[in-house]
């Protein structure tokens, strides 16, 4: 393939194929993700695992991607757009085969590590893309299309993967991805154009080592926290020490190069540090409640994975709906209109969760779901596009590489503080009562560690709404 020396001329690239090809493979990455998230029971039963062995076939996920989506900066500049678009399509039809095969859970967790580098090489790619192909004013309803593939697949993914596993097996969640991929890949192969400029800057072995092991260190520690020992296990507290004091030689050893694999001086820009800041609370704030729905519906409420499917599946298609319409608003009004009103909402609406029981009806659930997912349409994608938006051209790979990245450290994070808050209510209920063991205990228990850990994200869902009003509309002026 020719490399790409000169800037590309944008009025030439047919943006409809490449957006088409970006958001199906991508569609079929998220759907992936969230449906074996609920096929999780039924794999302890089968391959014979507990819970701490199959939570690796999420976090082994997150760690990949914490690994490699910081390098994906660096990649953006190395390799062509039809390089890597082909090269992530690969990994993820390689990973869906192996895991739809897979007879062991050894075997599964490869398959997870391998459909992890393919959307790790994606996700930025994508971003990237579609800031490039797109001109700034009609960027937000672009944006507002990734919107609606990021959220309506993890929202349709448990209900199609609660009736595969109900009917056929857990396989078939792969199976029913494989010809989507390939379709995908064929779209990519016949339109995908190459719309990056390659620089070629010079690999830097240290930073990668310092990048994998601090952005792999915070996501396995976080992650690992949810397991049995909790926060106080030593395997929790030393890969946090060691994501962390790796991090910070990696920022300082960035500062001090000529061509940094990420440039941090895109935080120079306070639109895009803001955007940042708000992207990585919105994501904790849909993780931990992604998480703790649907365990307090099937636990707390004695549902099926199907029927908890079902009952998330109005909240997820009403936010895919919304994401282009709020990115059409956003390039008309600017963010501050959507995200402040939207992380009222999310704060109120997570404030009545916290007081959900096992007597709260489907209605009451499906409302608040609705209504939760309607506020953080109206502030992830309008916050992400502003903060991007002020940032050099150049520093576009730079910006989507920080901003991916964050996402999932804010993904591990916002889950293992959830579910430890959970744990930490039922204890506190249990200690309280005469006889712990009593199974009537166990529920009343249970709710309150659930409603514990909705008061946690509408703590970040405040946080969130102050810094807000500080947000300004950015006039782009580094187009050409």
């Amino acid at each position: 393939m020719q490399q790409e020396t000169t800037q590309i001329d944008t009025k030439k690239i047919k943006a409809l194929p490449i957006l088409i090809a970006l958001l199906l493979s991508g569609f079929i990455g998220m759907f992936s993700e969230t449906a074996l998230n609920v096929a999780l029971s039924d794999l302890m039963q089968i391959l014979s695992i507990t819970p701490a062995t199959a939570q690796w076939l999420t976090t082994g996920y997150l760690l990949t991607l914490g690994m490699l989506v910081p390098v994906s900066g660096m990649l953006l500049q190395w390799f062509t757009t039809r390089q890597l678009f082909v090269a992530s399509l690969a990994f993820s039809i390689l990973g869906t085969i192996i895991a739809a095969l897979a007879p062991s859970f050894e075997m599964l967790l490869t398959a997870r590590v391998v459909q992890a580098v393919g959307t790790g090489l994606l996700l930025p790619l994508m971003f990237n893309t579609i800031l490039i192909i797109f001109p700034a004013e009609k960027r937000g309803a672009a944006m507002g299309m990734i919107g609606l593939v990021i959220m309506v697949a993890p929202a349709i993914g448990p209900t199609i993967a609660g009736l595969l596993i109900e009917n056929l097996s857990w396989h078939w969640i792969f199976w029913l991805a494989l010809p989507f991929l390939i379709i995908s890949l064929v779209v990519g192969i016949l339109f995908m154009q190459n719309v990056t400029k390659i620089t070629k800057p010079k690999i830097d072995a240290l930073s990668i080592l310092l990048s994998s092991a601090g952005f792999g260190g915070i996501v396995f520690g976080f992650s690992s926290a949810g397991e049995a020992e909790g926060w106080s296990s030593s395997k929790v507290i030393i890969s946090i020490v060691i994501g962390a004091v790796s991090l910070a030689l990696f920022g300082i050893r960035q500062m001090y190069m000529k061509q940094p694999m990420i440039n941090l001086r895109a935080f120079r820009f306070p639109m895009f540090s803001m955007g940042v800041l708000m992207v990585f609370l919105c994501m904790m704030v849909i993780l931990s409640s992604m998480l703790i729905l649907p365990m307090y519906l099937i636990q707390g409420q004695g549902y099926t994975a199907f029927k908890a499917g079902l009952i998330l599946l109005p909240g997820g298609i009403i936010n895919g709906i919304m994401s282009p319409i709020m990115g059409r608003l956003f390039d008309k009004y600017g963010p501050k209109w959507l995200v402040i009103p939207g992380l009222a909402i999310i704060s109120v609406t997570l404030w009545f969760f916290s007081s959900i029981s096992a007597t709260s009806t489907i209605a009451f659930i499906i409302v608040l779901h609705s209504t939760l997912m309607i506020g953080v349409s109206m502030v992830f994608m309008p916050a992400q596009t502003n903060g991007i938006n002020q940032l050099p051209r150049e520093l576009y790979p730079d910006g989507t590489a920080i901003m991916n990245t964050l996402q999932q450290v804010a993904g591990a994070i916002g889950t293992a503080l959830a579910v430890s808050i959970m744990a930490a209510g039922q204890k506190s209920y249990l200690s309280g009562v005469t006889n712990p063991k009593d199974p009537s205990h166990m529920l009343p228990a249970f709710t309150q560690g659930v409603q514990g850990a909705f008061l946690f994200a509408m703590t970040i869902g405040i946080v969130g709404l102050i810094i807000a009003f500080f947000i300004k509309r950015v006039i782009v002026q580094h187009q050409k």
